[in-house]
């Protein structure tokens, strides 16, 4: 019988300082964010199959997508965020069934993208057995979402998603 594991990450509202985290501002100037997590979430759910394909299904758009190999991967606007962190952590090597569901829609201002993307890293981080702390999530989400994808953005959702709570983030050229 397989395990079936899980993984969420919480949406944010943010206060104060949107904007100052988004490249080049932070590089030019330093920035600040004043963020708050709340109870709403994005869910992954993950289940090892016998097979070598990796299949998803996402509740909130209604696809179910299934994936062979590295070349079905290819970014094509169909769930990118989720084939991008496949790759990012070599996950493709092997069968599994994934289930995403998200409490808010991606544009709904929450930061549900980032959200994802953080939920799944931490899924497949617990799932690889991956010794990854918070800050390594939620660089490793930022780098998936912002370098490998290319999705304009700053960096405060993945931070806040992987951290939770009340976060005040300061963003230095260092």
């Amino acid at each position: 019988m397989s395990t079936l594991i899980r993984s969420k990450a919480p949406l944010r509202i943010s206060f104060a300082g949107g904007g100052t985290d988004v490249p080049p501002y932070p590089q030019e100037r330093g920035g600040a964010v004043l963020s708050v997590t709340i109870n709403k979430y994005a869910y992954v759910s993950l289940l090892p199959a016998d097979d070598d394909a990796i299949t998803v299904h996402s509740l909130d758009y209604d696809i179910v997508a299934k994936y062979h190999g590295e070349t079905d991967l290819a970014y094509n606007g169909e769930l990118d965020l989720v084939k991008a962190a496949i790759r990012r952590l070599a996950v493709q090597k092997t069968g599994l069934h994934l289930f995403l569901h998200s409490d808010a829609p991606p544009g709904s201002g929450l930061g549900s993208s980032s959200t994802l993307v953080v939920a799944l890293v931490g899924l497949f981080r617990h799932w690889l057995r991956q010794p990854l702390t918070d800050y390594q999530i939620a660089e490793l989400a930022y780098q998936i979402e912002r370098v490998d994808l290319g999705i304009k953005g700053g960096m405060q959702d993945q931070y806040a998603a992987a951290f939770g709570g009340v976060n005040f983030i300061e963003f230095t050229d260092q």
